[in-house]
């Protein structure tokens, strides 16, 4: 009986430990359709580009950075589009403002690291599927790590970001909207 009770007990701590965590921004809603403000300026797409406002809270115990990343997994490249990645945020820091993914980082807090999209550029890519494509799915999620920094190359793919994020993660939060092009 006692093993039956501790199994429970754990079960509902891990359960209300991974509910805890979570992600929200005040101009993109789960499944919702981005706006103009969120689309790529470039590649056949008009938007504005800017980096929408991301906030988390309930971050982990032994939590000791963040990573934010956007990924497109049904771009048509066998491998998905790697829209922003955002490393080395201070277990300190739990909000990006909006804006905040320029090229120049500047907007964002000392030391955070943005790391190349498949872009080719550093900061935020917004959306920007093939036209007449069904709308894709955008995954915004923030990375609980496991360490302070992870040290890469500046030239570092975002492959190679997601393999340092994932060999040191605690625990995520996401959410997903989507957007499409009409032809």
């Amino acid at each position: 009986m006692g093993a039956l009770i501790a199994t429970v007990l754990l079960f509902v701590a891990t359960f209300v430990q991974a509910a805890g965590f979570t992600l929200t921004s005040p101009t993109i809603k789960h499944r919702s359709t981005l706006s103009e403000a969120h689309v790529y300026n470039g590649f056949g797409c008009d938007g504005k580009n800017i980096s929408p406002s991301l906030k988390w809270r309930g971050a982990p115990p032994g939590t000791k950075s963040f990573a934010v990343t956007v990924y497109d997994r049904d771009a048509p490249t066998g491998s998905g589009w790697w829209h922003w990645v955002v490393y080395n945020i201070p277990a300190s820091v739990t909000d990006l403002r909006e804006g905040a993914g320029t090229p120049d980082g500047r907007a964002m807090p000392a030391g955070i690291v943005q790391g190349r999209t498949d872009f080719g550029t550093r900061g935020f890519g917004g959306a920007c599927p093939p036209k007449g494509d069904k709308p894709h799915r955008y995954v915004f999620t923030v990375h609980a790590l496991k360490t302070e920094k992870i040290e890469l190359p500046a030239d570092a793919s975002a492959a190679m970001v997601g393999f340092m994020i994932n060999a040191n993660l605690i625990d995520k939060a996401r959410f997903t909207a989507k957007y499409g092009r009409p032809q």
